[in-house]
């Protein structure tokens, strides 16, 4: 017990999941504070503002788990036996599953979440909902290489001024067939906060359930070539001269202009991605798609999507139209609105039909889309196909947060503690779900968004998976200080992640970098789902602290070198890394002493390359041959699944996000460009020697007949 709370206090909070310390290191113990402790349980419904106040909820919470039957959610794991629920002798049970089924014998119960029902002799019921899922997630039948890259930054000729949805199909067809990867993993492609300027991180978005229609390619929608006349063909003739655009065919010459003039901005003036002016463009070409008719069977496929989706669907699509009109902040609408579920907002609804029909219509289109590229991944031969990221959270005042608002708590931001890296701790400005409410309904706002999204995902990357255990919650407007960790039942949605990736034949990677509570990497590796493990990070730290030798490296895992929000291999090489956080003002340190440390470790990775034979003594200093090195030394691990970044394939100096930073960096706004800061379109990469001879690298490899 914590003795610097109030043991009444501290039990309360144990009861509820509420930590009341926090272990930063294995040597260490923080506690939390009582307004931290007393806030977080506050969220959750708990009054625990005075003695008084905390006797009765305590009271009250032992009372309920006294008396209680069942738990509001239960998880069986299939093929380990018969269900223990540790109820009363002569408690009769009835399970109706998923499929309408009703059974009174809950042995070899189908896959899927079904509903519990107990009544106990002595005349107490329960209702609880039951999640039998396989013990184990789909884990890749072979190890393969792949491409890590944040899709925005990948221009081909046909993009307007940002990669979309048509260049991530033939990035995959051309890595599939030509270059022998198994995958290609892209940032998250949620659905965006629309604003001016539109917030560019991808992990801070408007809804997770629904992607971005940004991503969409115009020219693949029917409804626009059949109304404009333009043609992908077209198009790739009229986009392919930067800065010159001929006329694609009725009603679309000015837009293809438009889009041309994106294009050369970006690739031939040196202009940032702009995601606003490229969705400007991109809404007014889809106005005029949806202003088509559907032919029978797309109106057929369409019609499937709505009814499949259901209230999700119409929440979502509502809450753009009504932002079209009242602003993005939902906390800032007519009190009436805010409410998805008032009489005004139905009675807005109906008024909107129309703008609630298009943004309808742009969640199936982008999702079909989707569903393409990874068919085309697929086809070209790749196991596990595209990756896609799922974020941790939401933004506070977008579609997920309007609509699933009981889901979440209120006054609360997501962030992590203090630590060695940040001593000030983090408040990522994200709402945490309730974990009491997610238990109360099964957990359905999660099991609806990764069934969604591994529709057309071949993996899915959860990023920071620890908080499908715990999660730092800080109160809004206080210090990442002030704050402490709530507990999720991660044996549930680790249930639900097993049984949609089953049903899909999905496979899940964990980003679990960083501090991580002792116990979660075990549950989740026994579970199939695969860790992250980043080569500059992975030393000995048990030991003298050297580089791991490949042999060590854990297996069930997914290896780079590294990730969005790192330096690239080429900087870190050169360390030109460290003095890019120089000339931001971001060292804490004198520059000479990082330089040292920096330069300092990247020589011990390179002798250990060189002891291995994986560079020639000769090499050293030569970037390519580093670069490749880098890259054999991860298919020396026994590593599933090793990832290259793509901008590491051109020797991209910078990083597409640099952490820390907001509005002295270009964050989330790079296109992909080679050594000397010139942007490179996916057709120059896929034809440039430097890309082949390093696929050529992996490939000699093979890791996939390991």
């Amino acid at each position: 017990m914590n003795e610097a709370l109030d043991p009444g206090l501290c039990r309360l909070a144990e009861l509820h999941g509420v930590a009341t310390s926090y272990r930063p290191a294995p040597d260490r113990t923080v506690a939390a504070s009582a307004g931290a402790v007393t806030a977080a349980l506050g969220a959750l419904g708990v009054d625990a503002s005075g003695p008084e106040a905390v006797r009765a909820a305590l009271a009250d919470r032992e009372r309920e788990l006294a008396e209680r039957l069942l738990p509001p959610t239960v998880v069986h794991w299939a093929g380990t036996g018969e269900i223990a629920l540790g109820l009363p002798a002569g408690t009769r049970l009835e399970v109706r599953t998923e499929d309408g089924e009703t059974r009174d014998d809950v042995r070899d119960l189908p896959l899927g979440v079904h509903l519990l029902t107990a009544a106990a002799p002595d005349g107490r019921t329960a209702r609880a909902h039951l999640i039998v899922a396989p013990d184990r997630l789909p884990t890749p039948a072979t190890r393969s290489y792949g491409i890590l890259v944040q899709l925005y930054s990948l221009l081909s000729r046909r993009s307007w001024g940002m990669g979309d949805l048509g260049d991530l199909a033939e990035l995959a067809d051309w890595a599939g067939r030509t270059a022998g990867a198994g995958f290609v993993q892209v940032n998250p492609l949620h659905a965006a906060v629309p604003g001016a300027p539109t917030d560019p991180s991808p992990y801070r978005p408007s809804s997770r359930r629904f992607p971005d229609p940004v991503h969409l390619r115009p020219e693949a929608v029917p409804e626009y070539t059949e109304h404009t006349g333009a043609t992908t063909a077209t198009a790739a003739t009229t986009l392919g001269t930067a800065g010159t655009a001929t006329a694609a065919g009725s009603g679309a010459g000015a837009v293809t202009e438009r889009a041309a003039a994106l294009r050369s901005a970006v690739l031939d003036q040196g202009a940032l991605i702009d995601r606003d002016a490229v969705w400007e463009l991109k809404r007014e070409a889809l106005e005029t798609a949806a202003a088509a008719p559907l032919t029978p069977g797309r109106q057929a496929a369409y019609d499937a999507f709505r009814a499949a989706e259901g209230r999700a669907l119409e929440d979502h699509a509502t809450w753009y139209a009504l932002a079209e009109r009242h602003g993005s902040d939902w906390h800032r609408w007519p009190r009436a609105l805010r409410d998805p579920r008032s009489p005004e907002t139905a009675r807005a609804r109906a008024e909107l039909a129309g703008r609630v029909g298009f943004h309808s219509r742009l969640a199936w289109l982008t999702v079909t889309q989707l569903t393409a590229a990874q068919r085309a991944a697929r086809e070209a031969g790749m196991p596990i196909g595209i990756v896609h990221d799922l974020a941790v959270g939401v933004h506070p005042d977008g579609a997920d947060a309007w609509a699933q608002q009981d889901h979440f708590a209120a006054g609360m931001s997501v962030g992590a503690p203090p630590d060695a890296f940040n001593a000030r701790g983090q408040d990522w400005g994200l709402p945490p779900w309730r974990p009491d409410r997610l238990a109360a309904s099964g957990h359905a706002p999660f099991r609806e968004l990764v069934r969604a999204l591994f529709r057309y995902a071949g993996a899915l990357r959860i990023d920071h998976v620890m908080g499908l255990f715990r999660l730092w919650w800080v109160p809004q407007g206080g210090p990442p200080t002030e704050g402490t960790y709530v507990r999720y039942d991660a044996e549930a949605m680790l249930a639900l992640l097993a049984l949609e990736a089953t049903r899909a034949g999905s496979v899940v990677i964990g980003e679990d970098l960083g501090t991580v509570e002792p116990g979660v990497r075990e549950t989740l590796e026994r579970h199939g789902v695969l860790g992250t493990s980043v080569l500059w990070f992975e030393r000995d730290w048990t030991g003298d602290g050297r580089p791991l030798p490949p042999e060590r490296w854990r297996a069930a895992c997914l290896a780079t070198a590294t990730t969005h929000d790192l330096p690239p291999t080429a900087a870190r090489l050169t360390g030109e890394h460290v003095e890019l956080r120089d000339r931001l003002g971001l060292l804490t340190r004198p520059l000479a002493t990082e330089r040292a440390e920096a330069a300092a470790d990247t020589a011990e990775w390179l002798a250990l390359l060189t002891r291995l034979g994986l560079l020639a003594a000769a090499d050293t200093g030569d970037e390519e041959a580093e670069i490749r090195a880098v890259h054999r030394f991860l298919l020396r691990t026994p590593a599933r699944m090793i990832g290259v970044w793509l901008p590491d394939t051109v020797g991209d100096r910078r990083p597409q996000n640099l952490p820390g930073t907001w509005d002295q960096y270009p964050n989330w706004r790079l296109p992909v460009a080679d050594t000397k800061g010139r942007p490179i379109t996916l057709e120059e990469l896929t034809a440039s020697d430097r890309v082949r001879a390093l696929f050529r690298t992996l490939h000699t490899d093979n890791p996939s007949t390991a």
